[in-house]
């Protein structure tokens, strides 16, 4: 069986979202994926961005509608705004017009990881605000579910939930992501790698 081609298609204004894509890419290699980390397209000028003190941008390339075909499973990063996905990430789900016509993610497997800047700051509206994507195309989403001890960890602050690996920015984004945080996120990558592999053996059967 060839190695499974996973397709990480993030936003990262500040570098939190970032981090844990690298993480999980590291992860899913390492589980014998091929991996694709993929931004979306930015839509603020840069002179707001400027004013937003926001860093430059990493440089993966830009994400495009056929990346989510010829992946097997793609992990979607969203950092939020107002308890949902932001606005650049929304303008590149609104470009699958057309893979939605054609049906061709039917059954893709799907996870989501977020960013938040508060610990009630929307980490779980997010991904069911994101699900609502995924369902019209079909996708298969799979959850982080309850596997790491730490997800119940109450001696120290932490994101994420059962729907997917988080981290806490902090009011001025200056908190990164905690050894706690890129270690649910590992899990999640570790999972989600699992369920790749399992349909796409069945596909080649």
């Amino acid at each position: 069986m060839s190695a499974p081609k996973i397709a990480i298609v993030y936003y990262s204004m500040y570098g939190h979202i970032l981090k844990l894509a690298d993480t999980m890419s590291a992860t899913l290699t390492k589980a014998g994926c091929s991996v694709k980390t993929l931004q979306v397209q930015e839509t603020l000028p840069e002179n707001v961005l400027e004013m937003m003190h926001a860093p430059p941008k990493a440089d993966h390339p830009i994400a495009t509608p056929e990346d989510l075909v010829e992946a097997d499973g793609v992990l979607f990063g969203i950092p939020t705004r107002f308890g949902m996905a932001p606005a650049q990430m929304k303008a590149f789900m609104d470009m699958t017009g057309q893979l939605w016509g054609q049906q061709k993610l039917l059954g893709k497997p799907a996870g989501i990881f977020f960013s938040t800047a508060s610990m009630g700051g929307g980490q779980e509206t997010t991904a069911l605000t994101f699900v609502t994507q995924l369902t019209h195309h079909g996708m298969v989403f799979v959850p982080l579910g309850f596997p790491h001890p730490g997800q119940s960890n109450l001696d120290e602050v932490h994101g994420g939930s059962a729907y997917g690996a988080g981290t806490l920015a902090g009011g001025d984004g200056s908190r990164m992501p905690s050894e706690l945080e890129l270690s649910i996120a590992e899990m999640q990558a570790t999972n989600f790698a699992k369920i790749v592999k399992k349909l796409a053996a069945k596909d080649e059967e």
